[in-house]
């Protein structure tokens, strides 16, 4: 039987042969847990915290880590919700856990990371002699995937077991500026890091070491998004997401009206008499010489004193011309 491992993987490089074969192989592997296996043998941080019980006999180091030890407590996760989006539910969640969540004293804490710790030593163990072997025992790799998996499943229950201190950090740090979804999420995951790197063998309480590293956490979160926002200093405006579609076409509508206006008092389309011509001509300045001079509208009054009539004379007259040019433009370019 033929175990697919990837090519190009740095253990296919290293043995430096075309094909990895397993031996004793009454069983083969599932396509899962071939993935699985090719990604423990690649995986250069999986690692584990070291003590002295893990290098006695195996049989020894497995009853005295879990056949004779102390029975650890399983947690009671009813009262969490994966996505707190406020504080007001962060603190009903905060007070649920406080009668729910276990607290497990320093020796048990002691009892599962050494548990846990174990099953990943034995996991680098099996695979660091398959990666020394041209040959992968299918046996030997199922080993290796068992203790993984027991080791994820410690791993997960720690992280249930001390889910509290996620929410009891994120209501101490008021990062108004941080959703508050994200900072859950990042606390959570700061927590999971703080699991694999806790050394129980140095005797401090793991909510210790995991507030710190939570808090950490959150100030690099609150570090990032200040950077993001020093790059990116505008911040969502509605405003700015509206189309200006239809203001657009309205101006571009009326530099059409005004042209055409223009045209059509410029070849008297309108058939404007002179007084009127002189009346819109000085009122709004449509002729071509009016435009290169960029003189400034006269007022009624002006314009009556240049023809020699009263300014309500000249209003007339506007109004009339006026008229003239809307029914002509509305005829002849609007329709």
């Amino acid at each position: 039987m033929t175990l697919l491992i990837d090519p190009h993987s740095p253990l296919a490089q290293a043995q430096q042969t075309q094909k990895v074969r397993t031996r004793h192989a009454s069983k083969p592997l599932s396509d899962a847990d071939q993935a699985q296996l090719r990604t423990l043998l690649d995986d250069e941080r999986y690692d584990f915290m070291d003590a002295d019980e893990f290098h006695q006999d195996d049989e020894t180091a497995y009853d005295e880590l879990f056949t004779n030890a102390e029975e650890v407590p399983k947690p009671e996760t009813s009262w969490y919700h994966p996505v707190m989006d406020s504080y007001k539910k962060a603190t009903e969640a905060v007070t649920r856990s406080n009668k729910a969540t276990v607290v497990l004293t320093a020796a048990q804490e002691r009892v599962i990371f050494k548990q846990f710790n174990y099953c990943r030593y034995r996991a680098c163990r099996l695979r660091e002699q398959l990666s020394q072997e041209a040959e992968l025992d299918a046996d030997q790799a199922r080993e290796m995937l068992r203790w993984f998996r027991r080791g994820e499943f410690i791993r997960d229950q720690i992280a249930n077991t001390n889910l509290a201190l996620v929410l009891a950090m994120a209501k101490r740090t008021r990062m108004s500026e941080v959703d508050f979804a994200d900072l859950i999420s990042e606390g959570n995951m700061a927590l999971l890091r703080a699991v694999d790197k806790f050394d129980a063998t140095r005797g401090f309480k793991f909510s210790t070491y995991a507030c710190r590293a939570i808090l950490k956490a959150f100030s690099r979160q609150g570090i990032k998004l200040s950077k993001h926002r020093a790059m990116f200093p505008t911040d969502f405006d509605p405003k700015l997401e509206r189309s200006n579609f239809v203001q657009s076409r309205r101006e571009e509508h009326e530099d059409d009206c005004v042209d055409e206006v223009s045209r059509i008092f410029n070849d008297n389309i309108a058939e404007l008499s002179d007084i009127e011509k002189a009346v819109i001509d000085h009122r709004f300045g449509l002729s071509e010489d009016k435009k290169l001079e960029d003189a400034s509208p006269l007022t009624l009054e002006q314009v009556g004193k240049l023809i020699g009539v009263t300014k309500e004379r000249v209003r007339q007259i506007q109004n009339k011309a006026l008229d003239k040019l809307r029914l002509k433009l509305e005829d002849d370019f609007l329709k």
